[in-house]
């Protein structure tokens, strides 16, 4: 017993070293891009056309990635995901002159591609390192994985804006390519073969999933991320730099802190969840969502009354972080429970091409919507989603909450 645990353990700690060096270089990537081209002129709605092909393939590669891991096994799709970063990293080290929207978006469609077969993998693999009964196990490696991944990104954010602010574009971009080279050589090397590969062959149609909970629970996660990335991605950072008159350290300052802070509470999540009692686990889904829902609707009231925009802000936007990361922790939880073992890797791709289509849903709004009609409408939206997200959650079937 001791052994299998052992190597359960060191595959954990591989996946996740892979998982958070992938994300590092994606956070930064993110910044990079984002405030490089805001310095050069281009508004709201252009910016968020950058990653727009991000996200459409995000949705594309989780749909066909599960079927994919399923079939090859998950070590060669978190493998394959590094070695496209590293291709879509190199892209960007053109001329300047060189460096234009059309190859950004093409690099981004690879990065989107990548992210999300790093992603589905990591997060795959970690159902079968452990036993079905060992739910308050789960929750934790999840919580840690999700949790850790984010703090990571925003330590990114901060990294991007950092490299752009004291030093080159290109030196960023070629640092992170030189380290994601090292992380993949040694992923090659140890990460254990076949894991996550189903025994059965699996078919084709099954990337859409036939199961009740897990299309329930898809259809609140795209709301919940579009109602988070309608005013985040862009709407955010757009306002701090150009309303608010923050400089480009500032603004990856900030994202960096409350990605950070945000991640940090996604890992503790399981612990804060134990000590309340709930009745189930439609119940508690949808409690947190409708909780959530309030603090967008109130930063945008109080905007409109006139509040002290700075700290109006700044405070809903980490009492927005603390409650999303909660959700969002959860979610991730019950989507790897609710993931058929044999065929693990098909459920949570499906599930996690509904984040996708949430983020990308987003992401496009939050450009159109700030650039139309200001923040305002941003987080009016916001709240509304995550509504609906909480009127989705109300079928879902189980008790999770008293196994965790």
């Amino acid at each position: 017993m001791l052994p299998r645990v052992s190597n359960a353990i060191k595959q954990y700690a591989l996946i996740t070293a892979n998982y958070w060096a992938f994300t590092l270089t994606d956070g930064a990537l993110r910044m990079l891009l984002l405030l490089y081209f805001a310095n050069l002129g281009y508004g709201p709605l252009a910016v968020a056309m950058l990653f727009l092909f991000y996200e459409v393939f995000g949705v594309i590669t989780n749909l066909f990635g599960g079927y994919l891991g399923a079939k090859i096994g998950l070590n060669k799709t978190m493998n394959l995901g590094l070695l496209l970063q590293i291709g879509a990293l190199a892209m960007l080290l053109v001329p300047s002159e060189q460096l234009t929207i059309a190859l950004v978006m093409v690099a981004q469609a690879i990065s989107g591609i990548a992210k999300d077969l790093n992603k589905l993998s990591a997060k795959s693999a970690i159902k079968l390192l452990l036993d079905d009964d060992k739910q308050s196990a789960l929750f934790r490696w999840i919580a840690l994985l999700t949790g850790s991944k984010n703090a990571l990104k925003g330590a990114g954010f901060f990294l991007g804006a950092l490299l752009l602010y004291i030093g080159s574009f290109k030196i960023a971009i070629l640092s992170m390519l030189v380290m994601l080279v090292c992380v993949g050589i040694n992923s090659v090397i140890y990460l254990q073969q076949d894991i996550g590969k189903s025994t059965a062959k699996p078919k084709f149609k099954q990337i859409f999933s036939t199961s009740a909970a897990i299309n329930r629970l898809s259809l609140a996660r795209l709301f919940l991320f579009a109602a988070r990335d309608v005013w985040f991605v862009v709407a955010i950072p757009m306002y701090l730099s150009v309303k608010l008159a923050w400089d480009h350290h500032q603004v990856g300052t900030f994202m960096a802190l409350w990605i950070i802070a945000y991640g940090v509470v996604q890992t503790l999540a399981p612990n804060l969840l134990k000590r309340i009692t709930w009745r189930s686990t439609a119940v508690q889904s949808c409690l947190l969502a409708a909780l959530l829902a309030i603090v967008p609707a109130a930063i945008a009231i109080g905007l409109v009354n006139g509040s002290d925009v700075s700290y109006t802000i700044i405070i809903g936007l980490f009492g927005f972080g603390v409650l999303f990361a909660i959700n969002s922790s959860w979610h991730s939880y019950l989507i790897v429970s609710y993931a058929d073992r044999d065929s693990v890797s098909l459920d949570v791709g499906f599930y996690y091409a509904a984040n996708a289509l949430g983020r990308l849903s987003g992401t496009v709004l939050s450009g159109y919507l700030y650039s139309q009609f200001g923040l305002v409408s941003c987080l009016i939206v916001s709240s509304l989603c995550i509504t609906i997200a909480a009127l989705a959650s109300l079928s879902l079937p189980g008790n999770h909450a008293q196994r965790i």
